[in-house]
Order: C-alpha cells, then structure tokens, then sequence
C-alpha cells in the first residue's frame, strides 16, 4: 500500500475493488505521532472516501484516494464537525 509523510501524520492510500463488482473504490488511512517507533497511532482507520464514485481501475482509485488524503492536510481544513 502506498504511503506518504506529511508532518507527523502517515498517511496510506489505495484502491480497493468493490465486492461482487468490477469496479474500485478508494480508500485511506491515517496515523499520527507515537511515543514508540515500534507503533503507529491510527487516527483515522481505514475507510472508503469518495464513496459517491466508482472506478474503473486500482490507478485511478488510488489516484483519488491519495488526493483526499492530501486535501485532508490542507491548511484551514476542518472535517468531522458535522456544522
């Protein structure tokens, strides 16, 4: 799976294929600091983002994944609030 370093946090990205289907889905995860090198903090487990769109192929899930997970580090980006 690939990853990516942003600050402290570690980020993993992928495609998934969809069950009974031919088509993929994106997904990430995120971890953050840990006081031990031995062990990741996941902050943000693994789940499907993008989840209103299908793809053809692993590249391109993967592709969106790894876009979400970047916008997710965006300066001035807040998430989960629910407002």
């Amino acid at each position: 799976m690939p990853y990516e370093t942003i600050h402290d946090y570690e980020i993993e990205y992928s495609g998934a294929r969809l069950p009974d289907s031919t088509h993929w889905a994106a997904m990430v995860t995120v971890y953050g600091p840990s006081r031990s090198p031995m062990h990741r903090s996941c902050i943000f487990p693994l789940q499907r983002v993008s989840i209103n769109t299908i793809f053809t192929n692993a590249e391109q899930a993967e592709k969106e994944a790894h876009k979400v997970a970047l916008q997710m580090f965006e300066p001035g980006t807040q998430r989960g609030s629910g407002a």
